[in-house]
């Protein structure tokens, strides 16, 4: 495979080799706080879409007495693998957005009223949030609509996502 190469791992085994149970290798991955089970998930970037998606989603957190899982998706930028003809690729840059995000959030007053968790991902937005709220059982994905051309473009992450959630997605003007 051109450009690629697996190095051995310390312990001589083969790369091929796969953990024993896959699905404990899965939960390891994903373990998320169990007091967020069936809470909300609201995607928030820090827009004005994004503002008045949380204000809503906090809304109906407090009224169901659930928590709020505040999910960014942090940017991935497309590269191309230069040695031959290898498929584009994905590699993550570092997104301090998430943590300034996160302060802000912490200072907030109107989070007060209700437990939350900030959860950084990186990658489709779309997909992105329905796995969180799929690890969660979340209860509905509460999410600010796109305007502008680049929405009308390549379609919207409200539409994309309402279209194939497998959960109630709120889309909020």
């Amino acid at each position: 495979m051109a450009g690629h190469e697996f190095s051995e791992p310390p312990d001589r085994r083969k790369v091929a080799d796969s953990p024993v149970d896959p699905l404990a290798a899965e939960q390891t991955r994903h373990a998320c706080d169990p007091a967020f089970q069936h809470g909300v998930v609201v995607g928030f970037d820090g827009s004005t879409s994004s503002e008045r998606a949380l204000a809503y989603a906090i809304g109906m957190a407090r009224r169901s007495g659930s928590g709020l899982i505040i999910v960014h998706v942090a940017n991935r930028l497309p590269t191309t693998v230069w040695a031959g003809c290898e498929p584009p690729v994905f590699v993550d840059v570092p997104d301090h957005r998430t943590e300034v995000l996160g302060l802000e959030l912490a200072c907030a007053d109107y989070l007060s009223e209700v437990p939350w968790i900030l959860v950084e991902r990186g990658g489709d937005i779309c997909h992105e949030l329905e796995e969180v709220g799929r690890e969660y059982s979340a209860d509905a994905i509460v999410v600010g609509s796109t305007h502008g051309i680049v929405g009308r473009m390549f379609g919207s992450v409200a539409g994309r996502l309402a279209r194939r959630a497998q959960r109630p997605v709120v889309v909020i003007p």
